[in-house]
């Protein structure tokens, strides 16, 4: 019997999406469950499986265009079956609101993105171009704009990488990479080809980003609290640890494994800012959900470590590796990024000495952590001598977090973080 495959909801806040990519063509058996095509929603991109067997007779929604939910994207038939007289148009489906169930939800297996650039337009059937292999022996997936360009400039496509749909290299990829081809890497000089005067439309991920974050700063009472924290204790002990561990063939600590301890530590002893303000009550959680801001090619998420509270630092270093990288990878689900009650957003590694974060409602606090540095300090003798600092700066929702709460939770950052022993205990 034939059967129409539809726009699932495959994100609680999901209202349309965007058919970034085909995985079966026109003509193409399909099993039940195989993944047929990639969709991004507001949060990710993530595969789509089939919900029937049999043959893609017709797909009614190309690559880069957007569907409400509940729309008709294709259908199949079942072996032998005789296509309906209308099988040429859809059939006309009413959208899924948002709040409701939608129709074939499935457990996604998501590839997270947050791209930013325009997706390149789904070649025509008479245009594709049949891709070079790389050096080692793979194909590259290059648009036939990209491939011309490259060709002109003298780019290596096997040493570029994609930004478009599912790793595709695009036109600004090219754009934006040496004659050698060496990686990509603009050094501090960008080619003059790099800056182009053109109109990016927003992803659903980037939409609805740009639509929280204005909700956020204009609608949560933000105040802001810093701190500064004597970094060397910390610093020696992460050296030690390092060293017994590593000669053990066991994990390397980084500063941020401490700083997601201390702040578990810190939300416990001070579980006020574990809350949300929820119009005309606060809900205070039991758990600590710790989101960790991590910066991808495309953009940034927030994979969220769930009881934290329960959780060795041990333990919390091998779960943000894990989620990191699968997060660069694009193998994130959106149940792995939702959920989260305070959030670390650490720009250390990148030389920011202080900054303050939007907080992400419902959420209350999000936590900004600068780089670690060398400068004079006064010690107890009233001397001048080298010295580590650090500066922690805090979000508040003050409609939830007071200024003596917020401070007292900084004063329990600095005091473990000051007292590192105590985070690995």
């Amino acid at each position: 019997m034939a059967a129409y495959v539809t726009m699932p909801k495959l994100s609680d806040t999901m209202t349309e999406g965007t058919l970034v990519k085909w995985l079966k063509k026109e003509g193409d058996s399909v099993s039940m469950d195989e993944e047929i095509a990639e969709v991004e929603t507001d949060k990710a991109t993530m595969a789509m499986p089939s919900f029937d067997e049999g043959t893609i007779h017709k797909i009614y929604v190309k690559e880069g265009e957007s569907a409400p939910l509940g729309a008709t994207l294709a259908l199949i038939l079942e072996e032998g079956e005789e296509p309906p007289e209308d099988a040429d148009t859809p059939p006309t489906v009413e959208a899924a609101p948002a709040e409701e169930e939608a129709p074939a939800e499935i457990e996604p297996k998501a590839k997270v993105s947050a791209e930013t650039q325009t997706p390149e337009p789904a070649p025509s059937s008479t245009s594709h171009a049949t891709p070079a292999p790389s050096n080692d022996g793979q194909r590259i997936k290059a648009s036939p704009v990209a491939r011309k360009l490259a060709a002109e400039l003298g780019v290596d496509l096997s040493h570029i990488r994609g930004s478009g749909p599912g790793g595709r290299i695009v036109k600004e990829d090219v754009e934006y990479a040496p004659s050698s081809g060496g990686g990509g890497d603009l050094g501090l000089l960008p080619s003059k080809t790099g800056l182009t005067n053109d109109n990016t439309p927003l992803t659903g991920m980037r939409r609805v980003i740009a639509q929280r974050l204005l909700e956020s700063k204009t609608t949560v009472p933000h105040f802001y609290l810093n701190i500064e924290v004597d970094t060397e204790p910390l610093m020696e002990l992460r050296a030690k640890v390092n060293e017994a561990s590593l000669a053990n063939k066991g994990p390397k600590y980084t500063v941020n494994d401490f700083v997601m301890r201390a702040t578990v530590l810190a939300t416990v002893a001070v579980p006020e800012v574990n809350s949300s303000f929820m119009g005309d009550s606060v809900q205070h959680y039991s758990d600590v959900n710790l989101s960790i801001a991590v910066a991808i090619d495309e953009g940034l998420v927030t994979p969220v470590i769930k009881a934290a509270q329960n959780k060795s630092i041990k333990e919390l270093s091998a779960e943000i590796k894990d989620l990191a990288g699968r997060a660069r990878d694009k193998k994130l689900s959106p149940d792995e990024m939702q959920g989260g009650t305070i959030t670390i957003s650490n720009l250390g590694a990148y030389g920011i000495s202080n900054f303050d974060a939007i907080i992400t409602p419902p959420q209350s606090a999000i936590l900004s952590i600068g780089t670690i540095s060398k400068q004079p300090v006064v010690n107890a003798s009233n001397e001048i001598v080298p010295g580590q600092r650090m500066w922690i700066g805090m979000s508040c929702d003050h409609r939830v977090i007071d200024g003596a709460v917020g401070a007292t939770f900084l004063a329990k950052m600095k005091y473990f973080l000051e007292s590192p022993f105590l985070l690995i205990s």
